[in-house]
């Protein structure tokens, strides 16, 4: 029952992470599984692996986040319950305790890999900075109703875990990808509106927040139909292009608290 994910290096201090595109499912879970496979993949992330497609270190989970999510604190990273999983029953029967324990040993592996290329890019650089890219439901309700645009925006970007010398980068980013045109108009880009960072965020900033930073970008699925799985490839790429020129920009920024202690209070 492996969790399944690639890890590729490059020598730069920016990281890119699509933790939710997975859809695989380990054989033995498929006897306890009650989800339909479109349930499922409703509320994977899938086309964030393409987003993260970038010329930066990538780490890409190809297991499904129904088989273990690692964007859960541990002792949640394992759906028991409706209420952890969108009012879905996940399981039918329940999984047994030894097979959780197989799958939380697959997250445990997924964290000393994280650790180990954090560090390794800290020794490299001193500083980092993770684009950990999610997509969301707009539409959760019906296809025919999408949600309240006030409080969902097109880029929800999470830095609630972050320290705070690292706010004003966030708000930086923030402003960089809401100047970007998409057909005619500016994005509807905001932070800590719909989604703040979640346990993968948390955990690297408890670890590693002196010395770097996340950005939990969450894309609304406009650029797909999160009903019938058809996607606007004209939309993705122009979100895949985007968020390649994001890495230029925060190159320069990253270079800045030396120069100026932006990122340090003063």
């Amino acid at each position: 029952m492996d969790l399944v994910y690639t890890l590729h290096k490059e020598q730069i201090p920016i990281i890119a992470t699509a933790i939710h595109q997975g859809h695989r499912l380990a054989v033995p879970l498929m006897d306890y599984m009650h989800l339909q496979e479109h349930e499922r993949f409703r509320e994977e992330d899938p086309y964030t692996g393409y987003m993260a497609n970038l010329p930066v270190s990538r780490v890409l989970v190809e297991t499904s986040r129904f088989q273990v999510d690692l964007n859960r604190r541990r002792e949640l990273a394992v759906y028991r319950k409706p209420e952890d999983a969108w009012g879905l029953t996940v399981w039918r029967p329940s999984l047994p305790e030894l097979m959780v324990e197989r799958l939380l040993q697959g997250y445990d592996r997924f964290y000393r890999d994280i650790d180990q290329l954090l560090q390794w890019t800290l020794a490299l650089f001193g500083k980092f900075v993770v684009l950990d890219i999610h997509s969301y439901n707009h539409r959760r309700m019906h296809p025919d109703k999408p949600a309240n645009t006030g409080e969902n925006p097109e880029i929800n970007i999470g830095t609630a875990h972050n320290h705070e010398k690292w706010k004003p980068l966030g708000h930086c980013l923030t402003s960089f990808l809401a100047h970007h045109r998409f057909e005619g108009r500016l994005l509807d880009v905001r932070e800590n509106v719909k989604f703040k960072g979640g346990g993968f965020s948390e955990w690297i900033n408890r670890n590693y927040g002196e010395y770097g930073c996340v950005f939990s970008l969450e894309f609304k699925k406009t650029f797909m139909d999160e009903w019938t799985g058809w996607v606007d490839i004209q939309h993705l790429n122009y979100i895949q292009t985007m968020l390649a020129g994001c890495v230029p920009f925060l190159m320069h920024m990253l270079d800045i608290p030396a120069k100026t202690s932006i990122f340090h209070g003063h």
